[in-house]
Parts: C-alpha cells; structure tokens; sequence
C-alpha cells in the first residue's frame, strides 16, 4: 500500500521488505476472491502494513479473505470501541474511522505521511489541528484535502465535486491561525504531512455530523442499499463500491417536473447525456469516476428492475442531474461470488474489468 500512497515519496519511505511483495502488477489469490485487485489491494494491504506493526497479522491470515477493506475495517472500528480508544497516537500512514482525538509525535524525519479518514455514508466530517508543532520554512507541512486521493486519482472527481481542486486543499503553512479546521463535502477525506525534526507534531479532533442530502459517498460494506436524491439542482452524484459487485436498481425516478410547464424528457437515447438527467454504471480500477468505464445508463424508468454485474476494483453508480427536476435512484448491490468473477488472461483493464 506504501506504493500506493499519493505522496510522491512514498514509495521511497516504504521499507524494503514491502517492495517485493507488491510489485506494480499482482495478483492476489483469497478463498473467494481470486483477481487483480490493484484499488482494494491498495486499501487493504495498507491496512495490512498498519497492522503488522500492531501486531495483528494473525488476525489478517485467519480472517476470511473475502471479508476483504470491510473485514478490517470493521475490526478497527471493533478494537478502538472495545478498548475506549478516543484518544490513540497517530501513525505515518493510518486509517482513521472513529470519532476521538489522534496525536501524531515524530520519533524521526517522517516525509510521506498520510492518513485515509471514513465515516459512514450519510455523515460527513470535521478535521481540526490543534497543538500544532512544526517548522513550515524548513518544509514541514500539514495539509488536509476534501476527499480521498489513490494514485494520483481523485473521489470524488473533479467534474463531481462542488470545489474546484485547489480549493479542496486546506494547508496549515499556509493559514495564519494557531489551528486548522475543515469539514468535508462527502464521507472521507484525508490529511497529508511532513515532518523533519523529531519531538515535532500535532492533534487531529475527527468528528461526524450528520449529512441530510448525502452525495458522492465511498462505501465500507460490500453489501448493502441505498437511495441517492437530487432535488432541483445542477450537479452530480456517485455512489463508490471498491469491490466486484452486482448492483441492482430498485428504483428509479427523473424528470419529476417543479412546474407543470417542465415536461421531463422519457425518450430512449443511444447515450442518455443528451438528456440532462440520467443514471449511470460505472466500473474501472480508480477512484476517478471521469476515468472509469461506462457500463450502462438509464434515462427512463425501467418497467423492470435493472441489474449488472460489475467485474471491476470499483463499481460505482453516477445520478446526474440538470437542475431541473427531483431525481432519485435507489439500489441494493452484493459482492460478487467466486464463479462470478471475470477470468483474466491478461493484465489489461478490459480482460480484467468485465461486465455482464
């Protein structure tokens, strides 16, 4: 997962026993997953990494393989619960899915560091700095982004969310107050340092809030459903699986006019971009929803309920919105098995991204 790190010197701060087991092209053979999974693989052998240390390695090789980011996170959330853990140091390299207050302390030069925050998908969260020690002229920094960012990949996009790219960075060398706040649009989001000088470092407070109108979430489960609503306005909205899943539309509904002089727009296009309002089914191995392959969209309502199978790292389904209706889609989606998974021969995304 060092590899993997957006930080450019990640790879370079990752130790040299990881190197050779993550080479850039793998492949990971599990009980019920047996597949090139290079965005999970990324999450998960990050989580892997962080857990070596705390010695829970066990743990991960009796775990049911399948079980897979969700199992151990999970487990995280588990550990931290039943040990009363709102206040832990924080790690080079962390992931952080509880609430409470995480103190980062530099035993020495630490210069790729970054920490993945998730919350659950109807919640967003507050990110703030306090005890604050680090010597930005001597390039130290701290900066949080609104978002998460895997390989140089974005999510939520940039033609998703409702920041343009430099205003989701917030830098703390940059600000002039003794502290640093941030909330975040979606439900993750992260914090990048660097720290040369030992005994240098800092709190991060991590709290959720409730979100009413959720839009671009990331989700922890495998499994599950959820309804994403749009009412009257111009954006859009994505809803990211970071495993193989088949997604199935329960219910769909665009084009509800706020007047009775809006008629919505029920044809059948080739492609349904040209109507303003539509749903789409995503799959590719990023976090960057305008890099991943188009499977299917929908710019009607289905007499039918419609299903897909998505053999990909990342499946994902996109509502976008003109602004001139209420549109809703609500979909339930489950982990793909074993014998439903794509047969790669080669290791290119479309032998490996199949769709049915």
């Amino acid at each position: 997962m060092l590899a993997c790190l957006p930080v450019g010197a990640a790879i370079k701060a990752a130790p040299p026993r990881l190197h050779r087991y993550f080479p850039p092209c793998f492949t990971w053979t599990e009980t019920r997953l047996s597949m090139s999974v290079a965005l999970r693989a990324q999450l998960l052998l990050f989580l892997i990494s962080l857990s070596s240390r705390m010695g829970l390695t066990r743990y991960i090789e009796d775990s049911e393989a399948a079980d897979g980011i969700y199992s151990l996170l999970s487990f995280a959330q588990k550990r931290e619960s039943e040990d009363f853990i709102f206040r832990r140091p924080l790690r080079c390299l962390d992931m952080l899915a509880t609430e409470g207050y995480f103190t980062f302390m530099a035993s020495r030069p630490q210069l790729a560091c970054a920490a993945f925050v998730i919350a659950e998908p109807n919640e967003v969260i507050s990110l703030e700095l306090s005890d604050v020690n680090i010597d930005c002229s001597a390039g130290d920094f701290i900066k949080i982004f609104d978002g998460w960012v895997l390989k140089g990949e974005k999510f939520p996009s940039s033609h998703d969310h409702p920041l343009a790219p430099h205003e989701r960075y917030t830098d703390y060398c940059s600000s002039m107050a003794p502290g640093l706040s941030s909330r975040s649009s979606q439900n993750v989001a992260m914090i990048f340092f660097r720290i040369h000088s030992p005994d240098s470092g800092f709190t991060l407070a991590v709290k959720k809030m409730h979100n009413p109108m959720p839009c671009n979430i990331m989700s922890q489960s495998p499994e599950g459903s959820f309804t994403m609503v749009i009412p009257h306005q111009r954006m859009n909205c994505s809803f990211s699986v970071i495993y193989p899943v088949e997604i199935r539309l329960t219910e769909l509904s665009l084009g509800e006019a706020k007047s009775n002089e809006i008629r919505p727009v029920r044809q059948m296009f080739s492609g349904c971009s040209g109507s303003g309002d539509y749903v789409e089914l995503l799959g590719g191995n990023g976090v960057d929803t305008s890099k991943m392959i188009p499977v299917a969209d929908l710019c009607f309502s289905p007499s039918g309920l419609a299903q897909m199978k998505i053999g990909c790292d990342n499946s994902v389904v996109r509502l976008v919105s003109s602004g001139n209706y209420i549109n809703r889609v609500s979909f339930q989606y489950r982990l793909l098995d074993q014998n439903e998974l794509p047969k790669t021969r080669e290791n290119s995304l479309e032998d490996f991204c199949r769709m049915e």
